[in-house]
């Protein structure tokens, strides 16, 4: 294993990156004095790309996402690998393999290793582009593209064809990931034991609204659902036209207010809880072992941790914290043979998921992803209970790599002694 990261062009120019650029944000920065600098830094160094990258960051954080990604475009033009600036050497070094998309799209392994001894570079793969030779020495090759779009789904098949025969353990292998997406992930998950997942079917534009309308020929494949049902566009997330439609009339008004094409469709499953609250959690696995990321708590079925105002209400953040504290002997422990379960058909080293609960005890899988946002932003003085969690959490990831690392370098020495 590399005890020390070696320097050098293969390693690619230094970056800021994704994690400190974010936090800066989220605590109400100005990102206005850092931009400044970053564009005088290219002005000395036309060469600088590690500082475009870093601009396309910071104008996704403003909004600007057609300037952040044409930032992005510009600089993958000029370079694949960047690496994560550091003032701590490393005792591992990692590779990730992420597709050239929108910030927070690829797994946002920064925020897991943001502080600690691991060396971070990211390999953009490129359409119709060959890998850099030689790519530079590392422990350990993490995929973070996802699966949620097509054009994702893309970078991920051209991935798993440079991933065959690669020197070093490769985490989170592509074809897992494509398993996560929403119309496969429940034909996967509604077997295991104690644990329900929506039933979900892809569809176009053209065929919800045949859908919607009885007297017109459907497929087969929609006789499992009726009204009221879940609607998304294919690719959405953090709950961009989610919709609940009650009725059939509701499908034309939706699709009036779409531009998608592509939407999947789901049954709607209430989880409300026995106070008549909804409760949904966010989990991560790591080498099978769950970890609690948070728990939001609305009124409403269609929440999100942004959206249930947990800052504003002390009786929430209390019950979230109790959630935090008992979760090993209480919820993980509820949910044993159905997360185990999980974690075995995902076959992934890392993904998250968002759950809940049913009132006889079972647990809702909604979403399975490589991707999901993990993090420590969340201010201390609002939310002190979260920091230890979620270190444990960000331990557990890197303990991981190193082990992963171990056994294969265990395996090349044995091979290296028959």
């Amino acid at each position: 294993m590399l005890k020390t990261a070696p320097t050098g062009e293969d390693w690619g120019q230094a970056r800021l990156g994704l994690a400190p650029l974010t936090k800066l944000a989220f605590e109400g920065g100005d990102l206005a004095p850092l931009s400044t600098q970053l564009l005088l830094a290219m002005a000395q160094d036309s060469s600088n790309m590690g500082a475009l990258m870093d601009l396309a960051v910071i104008e996704q954080l403003r909004g600007n996402l057609e300037d952040g990604l044409g930032y992005q475009e510009l600089a993958l033009t000029q370079q694949q690998m960047f690496r994560i600036a550091s003032e701590t050497a490393p005792n591992l070094e990692i590779l990730v393999l992420a597709a050239p998309i929108r910030m927070g799209g690829n797994t946002p392994i920064e925020f897991l290793l943001a502080g600690q001894a691991v060396g971070l570079t990211t390999l953009y793969v490129l359409p119709d582009t060959p890998l850099p030779d030689p790519l530079p020495n590392h422990d350990v090759a993490f995929v973070a593209a996802p699966g949620d779009t097509d054009g994702a789904r893309a970078f991920l098949t051209q991935i798993a064809r440079h991933v065959e025969n690669w020197p070093r353990p490769v985490l989170n292998l592509p074809e897992h990931i494509m398993g996560l997406e929403r119309d496969e992930l429940w034909r996967t998950l509604n077997p295991l034991p104690d644990l329900v997942c929506p039933p979900t079917l892809r569809c176009t534009r053209d065929e919800l609204d045949v859908f919607a309308h009885k007297n017109k020929r459907r497929s087969d494949d929609f006789t499992m659902f009726s009204f009221p049902l879940l609607v998304r566009p294919v690719g959405s997330h953090a709950g961009r036209g989610l919709v609940k439609l009650v009725r059939p009339d509701d499908v034309a008004t939706y699709l009036e207010g779409s531009e998608d094409e592509s939407f999947f469709i789901s049954r709607f499953i209430d989880y409300s809880s026995a106070d008549g609250l909804y409760r949904k959690y966010r989990i991560v696995l790591i080498d099978g072992r769950p970890f609690p990321v948070h728990m939001a708590i609305s009124d409403h079925w269609a929440i999100w941790y942004l959206n249930a105002d947990m800052a504003d209400s002390v009786d929430k953040r209390s019950e979230e914290a109790q959630f935090f504290a008992g979760f090993e002997i209480e919820f993980a422990a509820r949910h044993a043979d159905a997360l185990a379960a999980l974690a075995d058909a995902a076959k992934l080293e890392y993904f998250g998921i968002d759950c809940a609960e049913t009132q006889d005890g079972r647990l809702v899988v909604f979403e399975a992803d490589n991707a999901l946002i993990v993090h420590d932003m969340d201010p201390p003085d609002i939310f002190p209970y979260k920091g230890a969690p979620m270190g444990r959490a960000f331990r557990a990831f890197e303990a991981m790599l190193h082990a992963k690392a171990d056994k294969a370098d265990k395996a090349y020495e044995a091979d290296d002694a028959k």
